[in-house]
C-alpha cells in the first residue's frame, strides 16, 4: 500500500508549476532523452568551437529543468524498500546527468581539447547516457498501472536490477569522466601548464563525483 501511495506521488511530482500557473510534464525520462539529443547535436552540427557551444547551452537549459524535478525527488523520505530503490535509481540519471554537464563544460573551456576530440567525447556521453535512459524506461512497467499489478518478487526483481545496473553506468560515466580528463592533464603537464588545467577542474578530491 504505501509503494501505491509513494508511486502516486511520483506521478504527482512529474508535473511542476510554471511561473504563469501552467503545468508542463517533467518525466525524468523525457528529461534524459532531450538531454542525449541536445548532445547528439552537439556531435553532429558542430564544425567549431562556437557552435559547440552555442548547442551545448541547450543541453544545460534542460539541465537546469531537471534539477528541480531531482532536489523535489531527494526531499521524499520514509520510503518502503522497493519505493526507495526506485527513487535511488531516479536520482543516480541526475547524478550521471550532473556528471556529464559539469565536466563537458569545463572540456569545452579546456585548450588542450580540439573540436574533433570535444565531438568525440560528446558522443561517448550520449552512448552512456542512452544505456542509462533505456533503464528508466524498463523501470517505468513498475511505475505504472501494470507494475502495481505485479507481484512483489517480480516487480523488486526488476527494480534490483534497475538500481543495479544504474548504479553501474554512474560508475562507467565517472570513469570515462576521469580518463578525459586525464588525457588533458598529461597535455598540460607537458607544457609546465598544469595550473590551467587545475582551475578547470581542481583536484580529483576536490570534485564532487
Amino acid at each position: 500500500m504505501r509503494f501505491k501511495t509513494f508511486i502516486i506521488c511520483l506521478a504527482i511530482m512529474f508535473f511542476s508549476q510554471t511561473s504563469r500557473a501552467q503545468w508542463v510534464v517533467t518525466d525524468p525520462a523525457n528529461l534524459a532523452q532531450g538531454i542525449i539529443n541536445t548532445t547528439k547535436n552537439i556531435v553532429y552540427t558542430s564544425s567549431t568551437a562556437a557552435t559547440m557551444i552555442n548547442s551545448f547551452q541547450e543541453t544545460v537549459k534542460i539541465y537546469e529543468q531537471g534539477k528541480e524535478f531531482y532536489d523535489a525527488l531527494k526531499k521524499v523520505k520514509d520510503l518502503v524498500r522497493d519505493a526507495r530503490k526506485v527513487q535511488m535509481t531516479i536520482l543516480l540519471v541526475g547524478e550521471i546527468t550532473d556528471i556529464y554537464v559539469n565536466s563537458y563544460e569545463s572540456m569545452l573551456n579546456d585548450p588542450y581539447f580540439t573540436v574533433e576530440e570535444l565531438c568525440a567525447i560528446a558522443l561517448g556521453y550520449t552512448k552512456l547516457l542512452e544505456e542509462s535512459s533505456s533503464l528508466l524506461n524498463d523501470l517505468k512497467t513498475v511505475v505504472n498501472e501494470n507494475g502495481l499489478s505485479m507481484s512483489d518478487k517480480d516487480r523488486m526483481d526488476i527494480i534490483d536490477v534497475c538500481y543495479s545496473r544504474m548504479l553501474e553506468y554512474r560508475s562507467l560515466v565517472q570513469y570515462y569522466t576521469d580518463k578525459n580528463i586525464g588525457v588533458s592533464y598529461l597535455r598540460a603537464k607537458v607544457r609546465n601548464d598544469l595550473d590551467r588545467v587545475l582551475s578547470l577542474y581542481g583536484l580529483p578530491s576536490e570534485r564532487y563525483w
